[in-house]
């Protein structure tokens, strides 16, 4: 049984900032992610796309948003239990008693929820037979690129996850990029790139196909594709990417008796908290008028919910609110000298 002031569900940009307010005001909590990595959307959706609009930092992608509140967090001892999900939430006297899918157990006076749209999965590849193949020849994300380099590639989609790995990738690999339709969805730009790639044979395209058969035993060999006129190819390939989407679901999240409108869960204004006392939803998640899906809101969202908690988490001590430039307390926590 895992103790702890506040326990987080959520590891992105939110979850991680949330984490950072909590353990500045001297609350301990801990992170629960179903993703096998830290970030959220921003590092399983878009890793290396620049944001415009994180106030004082002019630019960014989601990898060196992610990192940099991953050091923000350096000073602060915060637990995470990644690749599992929440699945029961029940209220435990004064407390939440919540259990992953793992069998990992929480206590906790406060439970709040960053999952950003739920849990989400990928769209898959119809055969049946490409399941064996997952997360060793055949993926849906790229979590480390060096991996790929200098293997045959076969990417299928037609928007930018997958024009843009196509384009990185085609420096270092070969390329097949493969879309089951004749126009491709990612920006005009890529798409521009992709076929300056394609005319001077860097990435082989194959318009209108999809693909009917992964071949191999216990290593993928090939695969076999289908075009929309029943024509097929057999392509030579070391790895086979997936992009098309992801299924957005709240997941058992829905189970939870909060009052929810539309996949988001509707909050208070003051706290963020939910209809259950001790739950709070920020950012994405979370709904109420006025609400922009905005990073920077999920911050604000984060350190407000965080300060609600300390109320539940220490019933005897009153929250001072104070300052990091001034404050001998937050500079102490934070390892910096006065």
């Amino acid at each position: 049984m895992n103790k702890t002031d506040a326990l987080i569900i959520g590891a992105g940009p939110t979850g991680l900032f949330t984490a950072h307010q909590l353990k500045l005001i001297g609350l301990n909590c801990e992170i629960v992610d179903n993703l096998d990595k830290i970030g959220g959307q921003c590092i399983e959706l878009y890793p290396d796309k620049p944001i415009y609009d994180i106030p004082a930092v002019p630019e960014c992608t989601g990898e060196e948003l992610t990192n940099n509140l991953i050091n923000q967090l350096k000073p602060f001892d915060v637990k995470f239990h990644l690749n599992e999900r929440v699945e029961e939430v029940k209220k435990d006297g004064d407390n939440w008693l919540v259990k992953t899918n793992s069998g990992t157990t929480f206590l906790t006076p406060n439970v709040i929820i960053a999952g950003g749209v739920g849990s989400f999965e990928p769209r898959k590849f119809p055969p049946k037979e490409c399941e064996k193949f997952e997360n060793e020849s055949l993926f849906y994300s790229v979590k480390n690129k060096k991996v790929f380099y200098g293997k045959t590639v076969s990417i299928f989609g037609g928007g930018d996850s997958a024009l843009d790995w196509a384009v990185e990738f085609s420096k270092d690999c070969k390329v097949n990029l493969i879309h089951r339709r004749d126009e491709f969805r990612g920006a005009q730009a890529t798409v521009d790139k992709v076929n300056e790639l394609v005319k001077a044979g860097k990435i082989n395209l194959y318009k209108k196909y999809q693909m009917t058969k992964v071949i191999g035993s216990k290593k993928l060999e090939s695969i076999e594709i289908k075009h929309d006129d029943a024509k097929t190819e057999i392509l030579k390939t070391d790895y086979v990417l997936g992009f098309f989407g992801l299924i957005m679901q709240l997941g058992p999240i829905a189970n939870w008796g909060l009052n929810i409108d539309k996949k988001t869960i509707e909050v208070d204004t003051e706290k963020f908290e939910t209809n259950q006392k001790g739950i709070y939803a920020v950012g994405d998640i979370c709904n109420y008028p006025g609400k922009l899906k905005l990073i920077l809101s999920g911050f604000h969202e984060g350190a407000l919910a965080a300060r609600a908690s300390f109320k539940l988490a220490k019933p005897n001590e009153k929250y001072r609110f104070e300052f990091t430039t001034t404050s001998t307390n937050l500079l102490k926590r934070l390892g910096k000298k006065e």
